[in-house]
């Protein structure tokens, strides 16, 4: 076979051979797509939904952090020693009036009437013939609250 042949032959077959060997390739269109469902429109209200759910999570959890601080620094508050202190003394206080009330009421040596000024509140006592005695408390706003207390009827 001389050159001119083979070279026919080549030409011949060549289209036969590109035919067959890229009829297998099958192409498709090459399309841009956003990743964003903001932009491709694809799933996007979940998106929307879960950016909202988020950011809701988010605001919660600065809200939970600031009242756990606050509820820290009130608890450190009402735990120092200059807090107990004042408890401690505020209580024995009420507890003497107390007593010095009970004393003048039923003591030994009881009065029948009394007048006891405390944190802008009054407060007024008197005995009725030994039968009743009245509490009349009056606040800053001027609210009287009375109370009668029987003498006769307790027995212990």
């Amino acid at each position: 076979m001389t050159k001119e042949k083979i070279k026919q032959m080549f030409l011949l077959t060549l289209p036969v051979l590109v035919l067959v060997t890229f009829s297998k390739i099958k192409s498709d269109e090459m399309a841009y797509q956003f990743k964003s469902p903001s932009f491709s429109g694809i799933n996007t209200s979940s998106h929307y939904l879960t950016v909202e759910n988020q950011e809701t999570n988010r605001i919660n959890k600065i809200k939970e952090d600031a009242q756990t601080l606050l509820d820290d620094l009130e608890r450190d508050a009402e735990n120092s020693v200059e807090a107990r202190f004042i408890r401690n003394f505020t209580s024995r206080v009420y507890a003497q009036l107390s007593r010095q009330l009970t004393e003048n009421l039923f003591g030994e040596v009881s009065k029948t009437e009394g007048k006891l000024t405390l944190e802008g509140n009054t407060i007024e006592y008197m005995v009725d013939e030994n039968e009743t005695i009245t509490l009349s408390i009056t606040n800053e706003e001027g609210d009287i609250t009375t109370i009668s207390i029987p003498i006769n009827d307790f027995a212990f």
